[in-house]
């Protein structure tokens, strides 16, 4: 251990592993696994979109760029919006490429976060949101949704509004990671009320809006634009997760903050790769819609052999993720459930407490995976269940 552990900054003291990381890591070497644990798309990148980065490489487009993306990306991130949901942004003022949407979040509480503040989060949620409020020393309000549908309601939003004046922000993640679980644009309109009545930031992550099944994807800032910043990207829709690409829209002041913070940290994306992007969005608006068709019958098929083994699920109306109920006689620590489930029935799944307190007893089951994948996965899971 080094000498200097001792100073290392306070701060750090708030904030602890990634625990979706780490369980990830603890089960990785279990010989044989089905890993539903990962967030990611099983595809490739569209074709169109790797050709579009070959010839961004080829045209010697790697050099710095302007910090808030490239014209050609800032351009089509707008128009993406404007087209699928009707939001309408200012490509030079009120949008700015960051890497991936974790940057996004982290940028943004730095940018509105001060020691003491209180930020809402629905709960069971994102971890990075947890031990980003950490770092800058504010106060993450755990809301439980469990009783509600995992769905955060005007009354419970103004009730921790009201025992927490120290709150600035509220998160709304929609569709959800990781219940699936997805906002219905009157549902939104009633969480706006409350939020505009206490005059606080609104984050809306959208990152899966591309992945919504039982309606359309609403956003909340389309009922309090000045006060919600918007996050989207193409890691779920256009299966990039590696090309770290997230797209911030928000009122132009505030994404000004933001940014002078993401000069400091990255200077700007890769140059190529937000070409590649600025495709995605201008001539890849069917690739999200494409997979989605594939995400539905497999959430269909996991859906159905979980329910077959007794196993509890809320209904995800969008992304690619199963949040279930452990079974009563397996109690409710769900870490040691998911690492018996890994390593008896050789199945990744990641514990729900993972995604906050409101989890507990949870686990949740990735099915961006093939179908031999699933049916196999559905059959150990099933004999795990019937032999305990």
């Amino acid at each position: 251990m080094s000498k200097l552990i001792n100073k290392i900054s306070k701060r750090m003291e708030n904030v602890k592993p990634d625990a979706i990381l780490s369980f990830g890591a603890s089960i990785a070497d279990v010989d044989g696994l089905i890993p539903l644990t990962i967030g990611e798309p099983d595809f490739n990148t569209p074709d169109h979109i790797k050709e579009a980065a070959i010839q961004a490489i080829n045209d010697n487009q790697s050099h710095y760029t302007d910090s808030r993306g490239v014209v050609e990306l800032r351009e089509a991130a707008v128009k993406f919006l404007a087209d699928k949901y009707d939001l309408h942004y200012d490509a030079d003022e009120e949008f700015l490429a960051t890497v991936g949407v974790t940057e996004a979040v982290f940028l943004t509480f730095a940018a509105i976060l001060d020691p003491g503040d209180g930020i809402i989060i629905p709960s069971p949620a994102f971890s990075p949101y947890f031990n980003s409020a950490a770092f800058f020393g504010a106060n993450p309000i755990e809301v439980d949704t469990s009783k509600d549908g995992f769905i955060l309601t005007p009354y419970r939003l103004e009730e921790a509004i009201k025992q927490h004046p120290e709150t600035k922000a509220v998160i709304i993640n929609t569709p959800n990671n990781p219940t699936g679980v997805s906002y219905t644009s009157e549902q939104l309109k009633k969480l706006a009320e409350v939020i505009e009545k206490y005059d606080i930031f609104c984050i809306s992550d959208e990152i899966y809006s591309e992945l919504n099944y039982e309606h359309e994807h609403e956003s909340i800032a389309k009922f309090i634009r000045d006060q919600t910043i918007v996050y989207n990207g193409l890691s779920k829709s256009h299966a990039m997760t590696g090309w770290r690409i997230g797209l911030v829209y928000g009122p132009a002041d505030i994404i000004n903050v933001i940014k002078s913070i993401h000069e400091y940290n990255v200077s700007s994306l890769t140059d190529n790769a937000q070409f590649a992007a600025a495709e995605a969005l201008k001539n890849g608006q069917n690739d999200g819609p494409e997979m989605k068709k594939v995400y539905e019958k497999r959430r269909a098929l996991l859906r159905q052999g979980l329910a077959e083994s007794g196993i509890e699920s809320a209904n995800p109306s969008g992304a690619f993720y199963i949040f279930a109920k452990i079974p009563d006689k397996f109690g409710d620590d769900d870490f040691a459930f998911c690492t018996r489930l890994a390593k008896e029935a050789k199945v990744g799944t990641m514990p729900g407490s993972a995604f906050g307190k409101s989890g507990k007893g949870y686990f949740r089951l990735s099915y961006a995976t093939s179908e031999d994948n699933l049916n196999e996965a559905i059959k150990r899971i099933a004999k795990f269940v019937e032999d305990n």
